[in-house]
């Protein structure tokens, strides 16, 4: 055997000892990388919900129980029903009489904010609440809006304005009355608080405060934040976002 036949035997019998044959996808076990900046963070529930379809969404209500009834069509939102029962036992509707609910465009929701409202409403159940009364949840968009083109916020039917919080002894927690908050201040968090702190302004601070915390919503605006929030919490899924504002 030559010289260079020899050094490449050698060389072949050395790579075969230093590195012995890989056994990934062969019975290796998984690697599961530790917690770290490069995995990302888990979804927050906002986040989760944001990205269902229409399909995947209606059958998570299903799974929940949730009483819905599927319109066929709203100009702007994706997803959208109405409501046809409480959640969590509450139950979230405008001020119109009852008779003119099931009419009214503002009662449309899209289906992904019902699940964040079911969320909210299991937190609701702790401070006794019964009722939730908004202003609005789906409010069309402008006569010029594209038919197929999906909207956002309230026109998408992803936001409603909280209004009143009705407890099951007929009290009601108003935002505009018991909120006490100052435009520009910080609504969550160390050294916040209403001003004067009174139990119900205390206890809508909670309550707004823990959606915040527990990421139901990616928007949640309160009288913090400005003159036209004065009178109620603007709560919103936002579809294809990672961000969430609080005011």
């Amino acid at each position: 055997m030559s010289n260079c036949a020899l050094t490449a035997c050698s060389f072949a019998l050395a790579i075969a000892c230093a590195a012995p044959a890989s056994s990934a996808g062969f019975g290796a076990s998984r690697f599961d990388p530790p917690q770290g900046p490069y995995r990302p963070p888990a979804l927050s529930p906002a986040e989760t919900y944001a990205r269902l379809d229409r399909t995947t969404c209606e059958a998570e209500l299903g799974q929940r129980g949730i009483a819905f009834v599927r319109v066929d069509s709203a100009r702007g939102v994706l997803e959208p029903v109405r409501l046809d029962g409480a959640l969590h036992g509450v139950t979230f509707h405008s001020e119109l009489p009852p008779a003119e609910r099931g009419a009214s465009v503002i009662e449309i929701v899209d289906c992904r904010l019902v699940l964040a409202l079911d969320d909210f409403a299991a937190q609701l159940v702790s401070h006794d609440v019964v009722e939730v009364v908004h202003y609005s949840m789906y409010r069309p968009p402008s006569a010029r809006w594209p038919v197929a083109r999906t909207a956002t916020r309230h026109p998408g039917g992803l936001a409603i304005d909280a209004a009143k919080f009705v407890k099951r002894d007929g009290s009601k927690l108003v935002v505009e009355r018991d909120f006490h908050g100052r435009i520009g201040a910080k609504t969550c968090g160390p050294g916040t608080g209403p001003q004067p702190a009174t139990p119900d302004a205390l206890e809508l601070r909670k309550i707004v405060c823990d959606a915040a915390e527990a990421r139901l919503f990616n928007v949640a605006l309160t009288p913090d934040f400005n003159w036209p929030h004065r009178n109620h919490f603007h709560l919103e899924v936002t579809a294809n976002s990672r961000w969430f504002y609080l005011h």
